[in-house]
């Protein structure tokens, strides 16, 4: 029985060996490289700057917000469709805001009439001292008499001041409350089309739907006729860019589309890096220095607005 064991131990010991050689073998052989789906870019240039850009409206897109919170009773709009500037966008819920300006028209038009009343009376006063003071050039009225007439005219000039000054005040009332009825109506603040609505009716619709807030904007709004290349280059980099470099955009996991940019300017201050690949070599506080670039569509090929590209400036001095 020891025997056997014996021997068991010794086979299984073989086969381990055997085991362990052929993994030390296998282990040495050379992996072939995977061969990626997709070509990626290479420099065009001797010396490049390589970065990441994000294609963009000329004159860069508009994010819009309403102005006053609200519930939204209607879009106006679909993507794509071309606008004028006053064109409207969106409509939110005025019913609050109608009946406070009929309230603010119906207390100014109160007021008005105590105005021409106040008026009659000041000039009923006026005429009364007007009267008191050929009788006391008479002297057929006495100094009394005199002095109430006078106090009484002053009272209601003093009466009539306070009047019209609460018409301002009411006047500004009413204008404010047409302001805020008119700001709950969206409008566009110029031409283009129409790229993003993320809105619809019977949302509440937030001034708080703005960059930064974590929320997208109701609607985004931009002129698709050219497009434009904001090109983001690592501070690390910002060093070495000077205005007009040349430079060149491929699509994003296409080498065979080169195109040819045309320097517009730089944007000279340093920001956050927000258009952001996913790659994992990728660090969330990356700070860059932004180029913006002008570029023809290329025949044939899709560009839409907001799409990265990889651009490369020609650094060769």
């Amino acid at each position: 029985m020891k025997r056997l064991i014996f021997w068991l131990l010794v086979f299984t010991a073989v086969i381990g060996a055997f085991a362990c050689f052929r993994l030390v073998v296998k282990s040495r052989k050379t992996i072939p490289a995977a061969v990626p789906l997709n070509e990626p870019p290479r420099a065009p240039f001797a010396k490049s700057i390589g970065g990441r850009g994000l294609v963009e409206s000329v004159n860069e897109n508009v994010r819009i917000a309403p102005a006053v919170a609200g519930l939204v009773a209607k879009v106006r709009v679909k993507v794509g469709d071309e606008v004028k500037a006053g064109d409207v966008l969106v409509e939110q819920d005025t019913r609050d805001a109608a009946a406070l300006v009929a309230a603010q028209e119906a207390d100014f038009s109160a007021l008005q009439k105590q105005l021409a009343e106040a008026e009659v009376t000041l000039s009923d006063k006026r005429d009364q001292w007007d009267r008191m003071e050929k009788l006391i050039a008479t002297k057929v009225a006495s100094e009394d008499e005199k002095q109430r007439k006078l106090f009484a005219a002053q009272t209601a000039q003093a009466q009539f001041a306070s009047m019209k000054a609460r018409i301002g005040s009411a006047q500004a009332m009413l204008n404010r409350a047409k302001v805020q009825l008119d700001l709950l109506t969206i409008r566009a603040p110029r031409d283009g089309r129409i790229l993003q609505v993320n809105t619809r009716a019977g949302e509440f619709a937030s001034p708080m739907t703005m960059l930064g807030s974590g929320t997208d904007p109701s609607i985004v709004l931009g002129q698709t006729e050219e497009l434009q290349l904001r090109a983001d280059i690592d501070e690390d980099n910002a060093s070495r860019v000077r205005p007009g470099m040349a430079a060149k955009a491929y699509i994003k996991g296409r080498r065979d589309v080169e195109m040819p940019l045309r320097f517009v300017r730089v944007e000279p201050f340093i920001v956050p890096k927000k258009s952001l690949t996913g790659e994992s070599s990728e660090h969330v506080d990356t700070r860059v220095l932004q180029i913006i670039y002008r570029f023809d569509r290329p025949k044939g090929v899709g560009v839409y607005v907001g799409q990265q590209m990889d651009v490369f400036l020609d650094d060769g001095k």
